[in-house]
């Protein structure tokens, strides 16, 4: 992909990101409303959760970072018709793959729901409910992981749109699931396990018209002696643990929250979602766009345009997350009070819901930079180091984890505080290893030019955390939530038109966000 079209390939993700995230916080409200923020909703985000973590665990995590590459260097080096064989062969191996592993998780649901949900054991109904939630939403696993392998073909021929919108058909599912044919089921939560099964289904559907264009849209085989399958598939099984370090230690908070009080587990749901916002708009989005970059510079072995590809993604990263964490962190009761605080979901719900997200938003940056950072190695088919880190890094959210709960136990706070704020000192940890290992071996450093932009971005997130702060008291809290959303709205322009102008002001100018 021309660098030329990165800032605007970076803008049509980004954009269809945002339209997905908007969607999905509304979904959020619906759902919280709907069945607030109980045993049955505790259900069925475990359930939800499991093969949403192995989604992106397999999927759009190591499975992209290892096939990426691998399609990038036979476009450069082969004809159409070898690729057309790659993508054949990879295809077969991987429906066969996750096919075994569907039956055998939709088999085994109770024992999966009691190792990742141990606390549910005590309580019968959550418990059988999880069960009957995950062999209907475990298909959902197949059905994306094959959206996502479409996506890592249209994206490494420069075809962004499609697979970034075809999130949009989960959030408009799920819904549609809880308002329309909840209330047609004897247990209405079932509803959502049979949406999230037909979303995959839609969203694998609407990437073929895209893939019969390009060629590429060819018959599954499965030849796992293939050169192309076994290169991916040895790069793959340590990438697995590596790219997704993130949603490895999300899901052992879930884990440790479903022994804490009920609720625990949609609390630090709510607050992961807010995250997710400003990390898919742009985190997501940038890591998306340079990985088929970063892959075509290292075939050509163009060491100055990977650093410049590098340079750019942490300008946009940074400019961006810094002012995204800040505003997270004081306005997390207020989000929480304006988007959830309806039907089930009541003031305390959204409370503790505000204070994971407090304890969670520091994180932002870090989870950022990983995103950014970890393709740089998986792009030169490195996936030994962002593992090695991986595996320290889930080792440190595990020892903060315990550190934290017992601080937070001893000052008599929520335990599941304690967890969001493991989850954030551990996303530091792995993204400043991997920086330390990029810039040791010259791939990537902040150079001079980087003390005088922290300091702009440092300067101007501060002015607007001291204009949020003076906005606050005149938030109206007990108003209807149509007069929540109006105030939060405004409350957030002023702050972004703050930083903006302050920013400006400190000497900072767009052109800056320009690739090269």
């Amino acid at each position: 992909m021309a660098k030329s079209k990165l800032f605007r390939s970076t803008m049509i993700v980004s954009s269809m990101t945002m339209l997905s995230r908007i969607l999905g916080l509304v979904r959020d409200m619906v759902l919280m409303g709907v069945f607030g923020a109980g045993g049955l909703m505790d259900a069925f985000l475990v359930a939800f959760k499991i093969p949403n973590f192995l989604r992106r665990l397999f999927a759009e995590g190591a499975f992209s970072q290892a096939f990426v590459p691998v399609l990038s260097e036979y476009k450069e080096r082969f004809t159409l018709q070898e690729v057309q064989i790659l993508i054949s062969r990879t295809s077969g191996a991987l429906l066969m793959i996750l096919s075994m592993l569907t039956v055998v998780v939709m088999l085994a649901s109770p024992w999966v729901i009691t190792l990742f949900a141990p606390g549910f054991s005590d309580d019968p109904e959550k418990f059988n409910t999880a069960t009957e939630l995950l062999r209907l939403t475990f298909p959902y696993l197949l059905f994306i992981s094959m959206t996502a392998f479409a996506g890592s073909i249209l994206q490494s021929y420069g075809r962004f749109a499609a697979p970034a919108v075809a999130p949009v058909l989960l959030n408009l599912s799920m819904i549609a699931g809880a308002l329309i044919f909840a209330p047609m089921f004897d247990k209405p939560i079932m509803a959502l396990g049979y949406a999230v099964a037909i979303a995959g289904l839609l969203q694998f559907f609407i990437q073929l018209p895209q893939l019969y264009m390009q060629k590429l849209l060819v018959k599954p085989k499965i030849d796992f002696q293939h050169e192309g399958v076994r290169r991916i598939l040895k790069l793959m099984l340590p990438a697995i643990f590596g790219v997704s370090v993130t949603q490895i230690n999300l899901l052992l908070n879930t884990v440790l929250a479903s022994l804490m009080i009920t609720g625990s587990v949609s609390w630090l749901y709510a607050a992961e979602r807010l995250t997710e916002l400003p990390l898919g708009l742009i985190g997501v989005a940038i890591g998306t766009v340079i990985l088929p970059s970063l892959s075509t510079s290292e075939a050509k072995k163009d060491d100055v345009s990977f650093r410049k590809t590098l340079d750019w993604a942490a300008r946009l990263i940074i400019v961006v997350g810094m002012p995204a964490a800040c505003a997270l962190f004081v306005l997390s009761d207020v989000l929480m009070q304006t988007l959830f605080m309806r039907g089930e979901f009541a003031l305390r719900d959204a409370n503790m819901s505000g204070f994971a997200l407090r304890s969670m938003a520091g994180g932002i940056l870090g989870f950022m930079l990983i995103k950014i950072f970890a393709p740089a190695f998986f792009a030169r088919q490195d996936t030994k180091t962002p593992v090695k880190i991986g595996i320290i890094t889930v080792i440190a959210n595990m020892i903060f984890s315990l550190i934290f709960v017992g601080i937070f136990y001893y000052f008599k706070l929520p335990l599941h505080g304690g967890l969001a704020l493991a989850t954030t000192a551990a996303s530091f940890v792995n993204a400043g290893l991997l920086y330390y290992l990029l810039h040791k071996r010259d791939l990537f450093r902040f150079g001079p030019q980087w003390k005088k932009l922290f300091a702009q971005f440092g300067i101007s997130s501060a002015v607007m955390v001291a204009a949020l702060y003076m906005m606050l008291p005149y938030f109206p809290t007990h108003d209807t939530q149509w007069h929540r959303v109006f105030a939060l709205l405004l409350i957030c322009a002023v702050g972004a038109i703050v930083y903006a102008v302050v920013l400006l002001a400190s000497g900072f100018r767009p052109r800056q966000l320009k690739h090269g």
